[in-house]
């Protein structure tokens, strides 16, 4: 049974057939029968788990499992005391309302690597940066969220995983390595 850590990079899809000409995992990894644990949307970028055991995919994947997922966040504007008590807060974002999460606001992280194609800057819109941890994980949920409260994602980077993250595992994008199975209940 293996467990990967992948860091993957902006605008690569979460599968390994090939789609419209867009990067897939296949471009990054060729260990045989492995399968994404979970999703990242093609915007987003940062931490992947994928596994060939069935029932540890399942495990991490499931809403059931409720593992934390950290995300950092770069919203367009400045996040006041009202907006982040909102993101913590459920949020009715019509197919469904979330659950309580945390959000705070951070400085820019030094040591995350810059975006390719970077991010657009505005002179006259300031941008921030937010750390949010979530118990679940549908579709779009982070940007929805933050759309929501009126600070419009930017750039969306997934850190950590339960007890696997990017600062106990360094990774670059579209590096990868095997870890213990143990090491996500940490």
């Amino acid at each position: 049974m293996s467990l990967i850590l992948f860091n993957k990079p902006f605008q690569v899809l979460c599968q390994f057939s090939a789609q419209d000409g867009k990067a897939t995992l296949a471009d990054h990894l060729s260990i045989p029968n492995i399968y994404p644990a979970g999703r990242l949307d093609y915007d987003s970028e940062g931490l992947m788990l994928l596994t060939d055991d069935g029932k540890l995919q399942h495990a991490i994947a499931h809403p059931d499992h409720k593992e934390a997922k950290v995300y950092l966040v770069q919203v367009d504007g400045i996040p006041d005391a009202a907006a982040l008590a909102r993101l913590q807060a459920p949020i009715d974002l019509g197919d469904f309302v979330t659950q309580p999460c945390k959000a705070t606001r951070i400085a820019e992280p030094e040591w995350l690597w810059p975006r390719n194609p970077p991010i657009r800057q505005r002179a006259e819109q300031p941008t921030s940066w937010l750390a949010i941890t979530l118990q679940e994980g549908k579709n779009r949920q982070v940007r929805r969220m933050t759309a929501a409260v009126g600070l419009p994602t930017l750039r969306l980077v997934r850190t950590a995983i339960g007890g696997i993250s990017l600062a106990t595992h360094p990774l670059m994008p579209g590096e990868w390595m095997e870890v213990a199975p143990k090491d996500l209940a940490r």
